[in-house]
């Protein structure tokens, strides 16, 4: 017997409801491990294989092999075999990487400035959740851009002609999730960028590594928020790579880039033949008009829209006041449980290390009170840990304190509008 597993959560639900049996199953396959990790489906995955045959033969797949899953193969995969691919070389001479660091309600502005700087985008777009591709899609659509998303609510015969229309440029603007982009194979990109922050240095490398081939040069452009520095820091020194910060494109010099591709295109087209008609309704025009006030009227006409400053919005300028991280690398981390739940230090640390692994003596400064509690750790072991207590569907245990006297909560990246 052989079972296709799409959503764990529904198969936790039927085997609540005792209205799935998998104990004669025969193969079990799953399939972009870390991607399940990275989403809080791994505890719903050990559930399912501990109702499964034991005699059964297990293959995993996955891009990247964090300490997680490492540990997943070793507790359910006797005798497993490791095959590794070797590992993607880029051409980071070809590839400029920058950041910006901007406030999450602001990232959407930040990727309409992007693009409409450059003389020709033809780019791809990394979103972490299929509701943040739809949502960044809809949006440009909506302000004018040829942009297609891909995710795994897409069917095959649509991701196929999605993909057909963006190699063939007829669509120069691709956003997808991470999962969704494994597999394309897209040549002469200008431009990656990392809507939100790829969750380790691996997922970076395979991002960006679509940018810069075939001796072309390339842009990797990575959207922060404050809170994320830190994580993008980590990333840069384990990937040995170059991000350097740079600023937001400006109205102003955006105005400009329009103004000369505009020009550069009315100089392109004198150099083509142009139909008789329209030499005839120009001399026309000239007759009772004067060649300067009736060029700036046709200019006018063509592209008030396209040139209007106000179609922007503002984007607030945010730096170092604004992160959560200290200057050590050290992430306050805010607990939901408290006294009241029993909880110590001990047992807090103990809590801790059943989900994540991590050095007891890197939980820090750990302050129990009666509702809740506070610990400090390194900012690499953060993330991991935020993931590893985010349950679906139930508020999370543990989140990014605000500061260390009392709230939490993260940032979370929506789209925005054009």
């Amino acid at each position: 017997m052989h079972i296709v597993v799409g959503t764990p959560g529904r198969v936790i639900d039927h085997l609540n409801r005792k209205t799935l049996k998998l104990g004669g199953i025969e193969h079990l396959i799953l399939d972009e491990a870390d991607e399940m990790l990275n989403m809080g489906f791994i505890e719903d995955m050990e559930e399912i294989m501990k109702h499964t045959n034991p005699a059964k033969r297990t293959l995993l797949f996955s891009a990247t092999i964090p300490g997680r899953i490492k540990d997943l193969a070793h507790k359910y995969m006797a005798g497993y075999e490791l095959l590794t691919a070797k590992k993607e070389q880029l051409t980071t001479d070809l590839t400029e990487q920058i950041y910006f660091e901007v406030k999450a309600s602001d990232k959407f502005e930040a990727l309409c400035r992007i693009i409409d700087i450059e003389d020709d985008f033809y780019g791809l777009i990394f979103c972490r959740t299929k509701n943040d591709v739809d949502s960044v899609v809809t949006h440009l659509v909506d302000r004018g851009y040829d942009a297609e998303a891909i995710h795994g609510d897409i069917s095959q015969a649509q991701r196929e002609r999605t993909l057909g229309n963006f190699k063939k440029q007829r669509v120069n603007i691709l956003v997808a999730t991470d999962v969704a982009a494994r597999g394309i194979d897209v040549y002469n990109l200008t431009h990656v960028i990392n809507y939100s922050l790829p969750h380790d240095p691996d997922s970076y490398i395979h991002r960006i590594g679509r940018t810069g081939r075939a001796g072309k040069e390339g842009t990797a452009i990575t959207f922060i928020t404050p809170s994320e520095y830190k994580r993008l820091m980590f990333i840069q020194r384990i990937a040995r790579m170059d991000i350097k910060k740079s600023k937001v494109p400006n109205v102003k010099d955006i105005i400009k880039a329009k103004k000369k591709k505009i020009y550069d295109d009315l100089t392109a087209i004198l150099e083509d033949e142009i139909d008789t008609k329209y030499y005839n309704w120009a001399k026309k025009l000239l007759v009772d008009n004067n060649p300067t006030e009736i060029l700036a009227a046709t200019l006018n006409y063509c592209f008030e829209e396209e040139l209007n400053p106000d179609a922007y919005g503002e984007i607030e300028e945010v730096g170092a006041k604004g992160r959560q991280l200290d200057e050590q690398g050290k992430a306050r981390l805010f607990v939901a449980l408290g006294k009241k739940d029993k909880i110590n230090a001990r047992k807090l640390v103990d809590l801790i290390m059943s989900r994540v692994s991590i050095n007891p003596k890197q939980i820090r400064d750990i302050q129990v009170m009666d509702k809740f509690s506070f610990i400090t750790v390194p900012f690499e072991k953060a993330e991991k840990i935020v993931i590893g207590f985010n349950e679906r569907g139930q508020k999370p245990i543990i989140t990014h304190a605000r500061d260390k006297t009392g709230g939490s909560g993260t940032q979370r990246t929506r789209g925005g509008r054009r």
